[in-house]
């Protein structure tokens, strides 16, 4: 009897998953193969091209080196534009989203009406992306600088009011309710219950749209919104490849200085 009981663990053999959490495993995996190869079958893919692309990535890096710093001057300029439509459009930005964002947090919105309004400004603004946004200013307005401030400014409303939103829903009650108990207006409430507990995640927030308005700033040109973009789709329907690599290294040098910046000022703010 007690060799049997010493033998008995011997026998078992551990195993990570069960039969059944096994079975939903592959099922899981079989279903992804299927949509993946669903999906690829379905967009029909010219694969000669793809077989082909490191030949082509070859030759466009050879067309393009060295790069062309003749139009320097010009490309300096539009990314100077660039950093201009990005900043101005944040800027616009708040006077939009926070007015959303108090009304959009359950904790300080007047009414269900509101609340709801509120979400569905911010809803809509982020389902449209920043090009589409560009693309409908510019037949609006036509091709220059204010479709890309517009643009950048409705797809920035959604970003900051949503996160401004739940920074607000997140705040302590207890100053509210104490100021409240006094019989405070609403405006002094917000002003000196809310605002306080709120402006660091605002600045952090407001630093981190802006360095993503400056990296979407860049493409808005080739929709006619302004920008480097102009001058980078220029370059491209000329096939003039050495300034398309020099207009490639501004906007990595840009992106690289405003990460930078934003760290920095994100460090200061927090």
């Amino acid at each position: 009897m007690v060799e049997e009981q010493a033998e008995r663990p011997a026998d078992r053999i551990w195993r990570r998953y069960d039969r059944r959490q096994r079975l939903i495993h592959y099922a899981v995996v079989l279903a992804v193969t299927m949509a993946v190869v669903w999906a690829v079958h379905d967009i029909d893919i010219f694969w000669p091209w793809v077989w082909d692309a490191p030949n082509q990535i070859s030759n466009l890096g050879a067309r393009m080196w060295p790069p062309d710093p003749t139009r320097l001057g010009a490309i300096v300029a539009a990314m100077l534009e660039t950093v201009h439509i990005a900043t101005l459009a944040t800027m616009l930005t708040v006077f939009i989203a926070l007015p959303v964002s108090y009304i959009a947090a359950q904790n300080t919105t007047p009414n269900r009406a509101c609340l709801w309004l509120g979400r569905f400004i911010l809803v809509a603004s982020r389902s449209v992306n920043t090009i589409i946004w560009a693309l409908l200013f510019v037949a609006i307005f036509g091709p220059g600088v204010l479709a890309g401030i517009l643009a950048i400014m409705f797809r920035s409303v959604g970003f900051i009011g949503k996160l401004m939103g739940e920074a607000i829903e997140e705040i302590d009650r207890r100053p509210v309710e104490a100021m409240e108990a006094t019989g405070a207006s609403k405006a002094k409430i917000i002003v000196y219950a809310v605002v306080p507990q709120v402006m660091p995640a605002f600045f952090a927030i407001l630093i981190l749209r802006w360095d993503i308005n400056i990296r979407e700033s860049t493409v808005l040109g080739l929709v006619g919104a302004g920008g480097i973009g102009v001058i980078l789709q220029g370059a491209i329907d000329t096939f003039a490849w050495p300034t398309v690599a020099t207009i490639l290294v501004a906007i990595i040098a840009l992106v690289l200085i405003g990460e930078a910046l934003t760290s920095l000022l994100r460090r200061k703010v927090l």
